[in-house]
């Protein structure tokens, strides 16, 4: 078996059949796979759940998308060029789990939380064929990583579930309140609920979120 873009860890379901679906997950700075993978157990039976691993290793297993200067201000938060290349191989691997369990986009998710996140947007808005259905936990979109002909793409397959913490330390929730604005004036499918927790994901996210795939099937 060839090695895909990512490494990644997996959960099939015991047989597999029209209705699976493919549900690939990114997770945030400084973490890695095992960290939203702790969602599997409690996600439908027929979901094929890969959690991938970014690729820069921060040391004391834990891996991150790109470089994040904390110190900056929104403007300089991120290093582009290494974002820009982490969502080309997050791009390359979804083609490439697809090919492996054939799966259509049209039944693929992907979920990001944070760094992750923003990586989901940015994947989603520069390739709608590939991925459809996107779970944006605790993010925000960066302009800087979208197309420049966004405005003329066809984005009617696009449908975003986005939550953010309300009291969120790290990426604050003013940022995460213009997705479903920005995703609105592109006429892009969303919907959008926010929690009374910091950088992290509530037990009630989570149930809304798993119901939110359940009824995507």
């Amino acid at each position: 078996m060839k090695e895909l873009a990512l490494k990644y860890i997996v959960r099939e379901p015991n047989k597999q059949t029209k209705k699976t679906s493919l549900l690939i997950l990114l997770h945030g700075y400084g973490s890695n796979e095992e960290d939203l993978f702790s969602f599997a157990t409690e996600l439908p039976e027929d979901l094929i759940i890969i959690s991938a691993r970014a690729p820069q290793n921060l040391g004391f297993g834990s891996y991150a998308w790109y470089t994040i200067n904390f110190t900056a201000d929104q403007g300089k938060f991120s290093d582009i060029p290494e974002a820009i290349e982490a969502r080309e191989k997050i791009a390359t691997f979804i083609d490439e789990i697809q090919e492996r369990y054939h799966i259509s986009p049209s039944k693929t998710f992907l979920l990001g939380f944070s760094q992750g996140t923003i990586l989901s947007y940015a994947v989603a808005l520069n390739y709608p064929e590939k991925v459809q259905k996107i779970i944006a936990l605790s993010g925000y979109i960066n302009p800087d990583l979208l197309p420049k002909d966004i405005k003329t793409r066809d984005y009617a397959a696009l449908d975003f579930y986005i939550s953010h913490g309300s009291v969120d330390q790290v990426i604050p929730v003013e940022w995460a309140k213009k997705s479903p604005l920005f995703l609105n004036n592109l006429a892009i499918k969303n919907s959008y609920k926010e929690y009374n927790v910091g950088h992290g994901v509530a037990p009630q996210n989570f149930y809304d979120f798993k119901k939110w795939i359940e009824e995507r099937f």
